[in-house]
This record gives C-alpha cells, structure tokens and sequence, in this order.
C-alpha cells in the first residue's frame, strides 16, 4: 500500500492520492492559512473510521442474507489539547440504517466491526473512547 501526499499549491492544500488513483483533498483550516479546499487531516481520520466500520457492517450484513436501504454513518469527537498536538479524547459514532433489517443481525454487525474488525477503530481507541449507537428505522436500538 502506497499513498502519495503532494501540496497543491504555496498555501496548505494538499492531494493525497493511493496506487489506484483514487484522491483525497486535505486542507489546514483558515486560522493557519488553508483555504478550505479539502478535509482536515484529522477529520479525515473520523471519516476513515466511518468508511473503515461501513464496509464491515455491509459486509457483515451481506452473509447475514440482510439489505440496508441506507447506512449512514454519524461521527462527533472531542480532542484533548497537549502542548503542540491534540489527539481524539472522545469519538461518538451513531449508526443509522434504513431498511427491513433484523435488529439483533444489525447490533451483531456493529459490534464486530468496532470491536473487533475495523482497523481504523483499533488504531483510534489506543487515545481514545469510542462508544456508538445505533438507529434503525429512526428507532435507536
């Protein structure tokens, strides 16, 4: 696996890009001169974790004879200041289906992909708690 990382232009936006040509836009915030032009490199982080846990839960469900209409994931987190970096404190992952879903294949599917499945997750809860819910069909479970 490769990722290549080039900076776009003389401010803070950068494309990153893997050995299949896929990209991604990172950009700093204003405060430190970017410009708005791509994610933050630490909410690409979050959304890395909501695609790492998305494709397990899809999967999972998928040998479990079950289809989501839709699969949306929700993530919140809080950071912890130190002195020049701040790491994730605490993530919050909600987990919204749609669809005529089985509730206990669904809490099955979640469970092992946050805990023990999702790469993403295990790198991120060395820092921090990560708790999640679920909603299906617009009831939390």
């Amino acid at each position: 696996m490769e990722i290549i990382v080039k900076r776009q232009n003389d401010a803070m936006h950068f494309i990153a890009q893997n050995d299949d040509g896929a990209i991604v836009h990172l950009d700093g915030s204003a405060d430190i001169g970017g410009q708005n032009l791509g994610i933050r490199p630490m909410q690409n982080l979050l959304a890395s974790l909501g695609g790492c846990s998305g494709i397990d839960i899809q999967l999972i469900l998928g040998k479990q004879r079950q289809t989501a209409d839709t699969l949306e994931m929700h993530i919140s987190a809080e950071r912890q200041q130190y002195d020049t970096y701040s790491l994730f404190k605490e993530i919050n992952v909600l987990f919204v289906l749609t669809g005529e879903l089985d509730k206990n294949k669904v809490q099955k599917a979640v469970e092992l992909s946050m805990q023990k499945f999702c790469s993403v997750a295990k790198v991120l809860e060395k820092t921090a708690t990560i708790n999640y819910q679920i909603e299906l069909n617009k009831v939390k479970i």
